[in-house]
């Protein structure tokens, strides 16, 4: 079955401009290029560790004002790895890797209010979202339930200003608390839905349910010290 653009926890976003990037700002000598993108594919724990590595963050965050030739997700990858601190396990790793692919697809706006790429349907509000599912197939359940915690995840960790002078100000029901308690129960369903087993998301969706507000609260935390401007 077709794997969704969002279920992806391991390093395959990765470009080839991303390794290259990597390895020209190894501090030490290493092989020819060729040489040592083989051994990172064949060995991708070598690759994490230089993603964790200070030399790799200092390289962009020191440039990160200059059109550096990287895509989004090696970017988000690094600035999360600073911000949620270097990952103890695989668990650790896949929520990172998810939420950097996540993050990259988001930065194209018209992605963010669709559950899956080419999707006919445009959703704006939680609510249209939720009332969706239960007339929904098994598959189409699986990305609604997904989408929810993804877009609960993304609003309440990027801009949660928004939510909150939307619902003080603009008289809008839904305050950061309901996103929060709406992401936290549809990031449950996704992990107990078979299509998550399937996709190796499970164990991904039921951290991002338990640990909904220290992720949201990451995000807020690196959106602040290192994307906003000024």
């Amino acid at each position: 079955m077709h794997r969704p653009d969002f279920a992806c926890s391991n390093l395959d976003p990765l470009h080839s401009r991303d390794l290259r990037f990597l390895i020209e700002h190894f501090p030490e000598p290493g092989r020819n290029y060729e040489q040592i993108v083989e051994g990172l594919h064949r060995f991708p724990n070598t690759l994490e560790s230089i993603l964790d590595s200070d030399y790799v963050a200092l390289e962009i965050l020191q440039r990160r004002d200059e059109l550096l030739d990287i895509s989004p997700f090696l970017l988000f990858n690094v600035l999360l790895r600073r911000t949620l601190g270097r990952p103890r396990g695989q668990t650790d790793r896949s929520v990172i890797n998810y939420l950097a692919n996540l993050l990259a697809l988001f930065v194209h706006t018209d992605r963010v209010h669709r559950i899956a790429r080419g999707d006919s349907e445009d959703y704006e509000y939680l609510f249209d979202l939720a009332a969706a599912v239960p007339d929904a197939d098994s598959r189409r359940e699986f990305l609604l339930h997904s989408h929810i915690g993804n877009y609960s995840l993304y609003l309440t960790g990027m801009f949660p200003g928004w939510i909150e002078h939307r619902y003080r100000y603009k008289r809008r029901p839904v305050s950061v608390d309901y996103y929060v308690d709406m992401g936290r129960a549809h990031f449950q369903q996704a992990a107990r839905h078979p299509m998550a087993q399937e996709f190796s998301m499970d164990r991904v969706f039921f951290r991002l349910a338990l640990m909904f507000d220290s992720y949201r609260t990451g995000l807020q935390h690196m959106a602040r010290n290192f994307l906003v401007a000024g």
